[in-house]
């Protein structure tokens, strides 16, 4: 009988709320439930969305979005202290401007999309470096989101995933649950074909990889990345471990 929580929390108003805990790690301990989530944008959240936020007595977000991301959509739940930690999204003017030059297909959106990941590890490690400092500094449960919860947070929680010690395939799997419970918000349609917003609004193995390869591109290898990048050496990672780990 399995008694753990729920991994994915059915908000009316944020329908990719998840939890990172209860994953194995490679040295037998699992991630803490109920400690880190990460979810899309808290801006939407029902009365009972926010009953249930409360009741996990999540009191800190780290928000990965852009400024006038964050101006449509303020976090909803008084008590959440929200840090900003932006980074601005480029997919929607890139596929905007191969529209206007008649150039856009689903494949030109895929390396957008997979570029777009690439920029995470070369123009925004900063955000991610003190996302970390926070993991450390801050009390949980806490939350981690931008407006879909999918691929800055993606990229983010399989950060958080690796400096724990959880193993590659596991991590995939976790990235790849945004495909079952991420609904779009229908109020934000773009003017894009279908199969570009299909390309845009999910999330595909080949998108994080594009990510680890600009890691092994600029910093040779993960390790590195996540010691000199976003600066935690062994006492920073045990640290991270001892807080986000049970035996």
């Amino acid at each position: 009988m399995n008694d753990s929580p729920a991994r994915h929390l059915a908000l009316q108003g944020a329908s990719n709320f998840r939890d990172l805990g209860g994953y194995p790690t490679i040295d037998g301990r699992t991630t803490r439930w109920r400690h880190i989530f990460r979810s899309n944008h808290l801006g939407q959240l029902t009365a009972a969305d926010i009953e249930v936020v409360r009741a996990l007595g999540v009191r800190s977000a780290f928000d990965f979005r852009g400024m006038e991301e964050r101006a449509a959509g303020i976090c909803v739940v008084d008590e959440i202290t929200v840090h900003s930690l932006p980074i601005e999204p480029t997919v929607v003017a890139g596929l905007r401007a191969e529209l206007a030059k008649g150039t856009l297909t689903a494949a030109v959106a895929l390396e957008l999309m997979r570029e777009s990941y690439r920029n995470y590890v070369r123009h925004n490690t900063h955000s991610f470096r003190a996302l970390f400092g926070h993991l450390l500094e801050d009390r949980a449960p806490l939350v981690i989101h931008c407006t879909a919860g999918k691929d800055r947070t993606g990229f983010a929680s399989a950060l958080i995933l690796h400096a724990l010690g959880v193993a590659d395939e596991v991590i995939a799997e976790d990235y790849l649950l945004t495909n079952r419970h991420y609904k779009r918000d229908p109020s934000n349609v773009f003017d894009l074909p279908a199969e570009v917003l299909d390309a845009i609004g999910s999330v595909e193995a080949s998108y994080l990889a594009a990510a680890f390869e600009a890691v092994g591109s600029e910093y040779g290898d993960l390790e590195t990345y996540l010691r000199d990048g976003l600066k935690l050496g062994t006492a920073e990672r045990d640290a991270l471990k001892a807080r986000y780990l049970q035996a």
